[in-house]
């Protein structure tokens, strides 16, 4: 997930927990989200390094 779509998707959930009041449940997605994505990169970089030696 590139940048442009993170922060678009961020954007829509955002939109959706301001009108239905659930500024608690953005701020939880919004972890869980960049922990994913944390996670996502870590795992490419193993991913890189491992084919790069074989």
């Amino acid at each position: 997930m590139n940048k442009t779509t993170f922060y678009f998707w961020m954007g829509v959930i955002a939109l959706i927990s301001v009108f239905t009041g659930e500024i608690v449940t953005f701020m939880m997605l919004f972890l869980i989200l960049v922990t994913l994505k944390e996670i996502n990169q870590i795992l490419m970089k193993f991913y890189d390094d491992w084919k790069d030696k074989n």
